[in-house]
């Protein structure tokens, strides 16, 4: 079956204004951004107005597409479902930093969402064994259509409860993007967020910190001898997560990419020297 073919050149050119004016009209910073990117993705007329539309309307960028671009790769996401942040390539640089360090390493991403960070691995260290987990039945279907070309595994539950018995002790990099904004603060959160992704990958208990704890608490039974665990954070919250982190065991690291205003906490065996530089 046939599909019709983007829009040519000159059609852009004389639809490009149009668009950006009805973005910007609805409050969209990158307006011209934006608006090519609809022109790139929609088929026909009737396809690109009702993307302008959804957009206009408040939907986020990335769901209106149908994908987001992390570390170079499109992840697909769908209404509903967490938009990976770009803070968030931090963590994946990290992980893959590990991740390459070991031959057929073991990778595993809790609270994974579309599978975004695990995807990066993936596609950048070959020969991994990944595994991700989520409880929301949304990501875990994108996990699988993202994690599908790198041989991922993806389980459906709570943190480590639907993973295989037979993982545990096995896992090299143990990555976890856990919700981390404290409930208070949610109301806070730009509208895209509150109104259009799931309160369970946002809302982290009243610290912000619940989840992250016992993701902290067990890691330790999970990961190899020599493994790492890596925990994003909020800036004024990586004291208290190092603080868990060296309460399950594990000697605590904080590093912190300014550029992209992210913050990782790595979790590393006690009386072991090797760190990341």
């Amino acid at each position: 079956m046939s599909h019709p073919t983007p829009f040519s050149a000159s059609s852009v050119t004389s639809t490009l204004p149009a668009v950006a004016a009805r973005l910007r009209a609805a409050g969209c910073v990158f307006a011209e951004d934006e608006a090519r990117l609809m022109l790139s993705a929609a088929r026909t007329p009737d396809e690109l107005a009702a993307m302008v539309e959804r957009r206009a309307g408040g939907l986020p960028l990335e769901h209106v597409l149908g994908w987001a671009e992390f570390r170079g790769l499109r992840v697909a996401v769908e209404p509903g479902v967490f938009v990976p942040r770009r803070r968030t390539e931090f963590l994946a640089r990290r992980a893959v930093a590990l991740a390459g360090r070991r031959r057929g390493a073991v990778v595993l991403d809790l609270c994974c969402g579309s599978g975004a960070v695990g995807a990066a691995v993936a596609a950048a260290v070959e020969g991994v064994e990944l595994h991700a987990a989520d409880v929301d039945p949304a990501a875990v279907r994108c996990a699988r259509r993202n994690l599908a070309a790198g041989g991922g595994r993806v389980y459906e539950g709570d943190l480590y409860a639907p993973l295989p018995a037979s993982l545990r002790g096995r896992v090299d990099v143990l990555v976890a993007n856990a919700p981390y904004v404290p409930t208070g603060e949610m109301g806070l959160l730009p509208a895209e967020a509150r109104e259009h992704e799931p309160p369970v990958a946002l809302d982290g208990g009243p610290d912000g910190l619940g989840v992250q704890r016992r993701v902290i608490e067990e890691a330790p039974r999970w990961l190899a001898p020599d493994g790492r665990l890596l925990v994003e954070t909020g800036g004024h919250q990586a004291p208290r997560t190092a603080q868990a982190v060296a309460r399950a065991g594990l000697v605590p690291e904080t590093v912190v990419c300014e550029e992209l205003y992210a913050t990782v906490v790595v979790g590393s065996p006690a009386g072991d020297g090797l760190r990341q530089s």
